[in-house]
C-alpha cells in the first residue's frame, strides 16, 4: 500500500522518509495519523509502522509517574536537559486524561515545559487517553516506535495522576519511575501496593530547603517499605533517591541509576526477553481493540443492544441474561460471516 494516498494526506513514503530524517513536523502530522480513527488513516498508519519498524527499538523506554503536586513536569523538564546534555535526544509522551463528556483532553505539556520544547534534541506530545487501557498501550506505543526511528533515543512515557493508566504504561517500557513526596507515612497509605511494586526507581522529589530533613526520613521509610515486596525478575532492587528539580540536585543520579539499570538488564538477558513479552502483549492489544470495534461497530449489535437496554431498565431481564443474549447474536453473525 506504499502509494495509497487518503484525502489531504502525503503518501506513506513521504511520512516514512521525513520520520527516518528525523523530521519533527512529518513525525508529527504522522502520529496524528496513528490517533485518527478514520479507515484510510489506519490503512495509512499500518503502512507507516510497518515501515519504521527496522528503526525503531534502540531506545530506554522510561515510565515516570507520581501523585498529584508531586512536580512531574518540572522533573520531566530538568532530567530532559540534563538528558540532552549527556548527547541523548529526548522524546516526551505524555498520556493525558480525556474527558468522558467531551472526548477532549488537556494538552498542556507544551506550556508547561516551555524552555525544553524549544530544544531541537527534544520532542513533546501529549496525546489523549481515550476510553480504554488497550487504546493507551496501542496509540503510545506506535507512537513511541515513530519517536525511535526519528532518532530519538530515550523515551520518557508520562503519566498523569497515579490511576489505572500506570499498568499500561508499566507494560511498555524498559524502567519505571515514581516520584514521590515527603511525609511518606501519609503517602504510603494513599499509594497502591501494585504502583510501589512496578517501581524500579523511587525519586523523592522537592528535596530541598526546610524539606530536605523531611525527604530524607522519607527515603528510608520508603527503603524499609520497598523490603517486603518480593524480587523482581529483573534481578533489579528497586532504588530511593532524593531530588529537587528547582535546584537541579540528584538528577544526575537518577541518569546514573536508570544506565546501571539496563547494563543489568541487558547483561542477564531481561531486558530482551522483557521487550518480547511487550510486542506479544501489544500483538493481543491490538486483537482486542479490534474485537471491539467489530462488536460495537456492528449496526445490528448496535440496534439489539438499545432493545436490551430498555428491557435491562425494566426488569424485563436480567444484565446478566441480556449479555447472554447479545453475545450469542455476534457469535451466530460471526459465524455467518465465516
Amino acid at each position: 500500500m506504499k502509494n495509497y494516498r487518503p484525502k489531504g494526506r502525503l503518501t506513506s513514503q513521504e511520512y516514512i522518509n521525513g520520520i527516518l530524517k528525523g523530521d519533527r513536523v512529518l513525525l508529527s502530522r504522522a502520529i496524528t495519523i496513528i490517533e485518527s480513527n478514520l479507515e484510510s488513516d489506519k490503512i495509512l498508519a499500518k503502512d507507516i509502522i510497518q515501515s519504521v519498524l527496522p528503526k525503531s527499538g534502540k531506545s530506554i523506554r522510561i515510565g515516570i509517574t507520581g501523585v498529584p503536586g508531586v512536580g512531574k513536569s518540572t522533573f520531566i523538564e530538568v532530567f530532559g536537559k540534563h538528558l540532552i546534555n549527556q548527547g541523548k535526544k529526548v522524546a516526551i509522551l505524555s498520556i493525558d486524561p480525556t474527558s468522558q463528556r467531551t472526548k477532549g483532553s488537556i494538552l498542556g505539556d507544551k506550556t508547561r515545559m516551555e524552555e525544553l520544547a524549544n530544544k531541537e534534541e527534544a520532542y513533546i506530545r501529549p496525546s489523549a487517553s481515550g476510553d480504554t487501557l488497550g487504546g493507551v498501550a496501542n496509540k503510545t506505543g506506535e507512537t513511541m516506535l515513530l519517536c525511535e526511528a526519528a532518532g530519538y533515543n530515550v523515551i520518557l512515557i508520562e503519566t498523569v495522576g497515579v490511576g489505572q493508566s500506570e499498568t499500561a504504561v508499566h507494560g511498555m517500557t524498559d524502567f519505571f519511575l515514581l516520584l514521590m513526596l515527603s511525609g511518606a507515612g501519609d503517602e504510603l497509605q494513599g499509594i497502591k501496593k501494585g504502583i510501589m511494586e512496578m517501581a524500579d526507581m523511587l525519586v523523592i522529589n522537592k528535596a530541598d530547603g526546610d524539606n530536605i530533613r523531611n525527604s530524607e526520613l522519607a527515603k528510608r521509610q520508603y527503603q524499609n517499605a520497598l523490603h517486603i515486596f518480593s524480587q523482581s525478575d529483573s534481578g533489579w532492587s528497586p532504588v530511593v533517591t532524593t531530588a529537587s528539580a528547582i535546584k537541579n540536585t540528584g538528577i544526575a543520579e537518577v541518569w546514573d541509576e536508570i544506565t546501571k539499570y539496563r547494563k543489568l538488564v541487558s547483561e542477564n538477558g531481561f531486558f530482551q526477553k522483557n521487550r518480547n513479552q511487550q510486542q506479544i502483549q501489544w500483538m493481543y492489544n491490538n486483537i482486542n481493540e479490534a474485537l471491539k470495534d467489530l462488536f460495537y461497530g456492528s449496526k445490528k449489535i448496535k440496534n439489539q443492544l438499545d432493545k436490551l437496554e430498555k428491557e435491562v431498565v425494566t426488569t424485563k431481564i436480567s444484565p446478566v441474561k441480556a449479555a447472554q443474549q447479545i453475545m450469542d447474536a455476534f457469535k451466530k453473525s460471526f459465524r455467518n460471516m465465516t
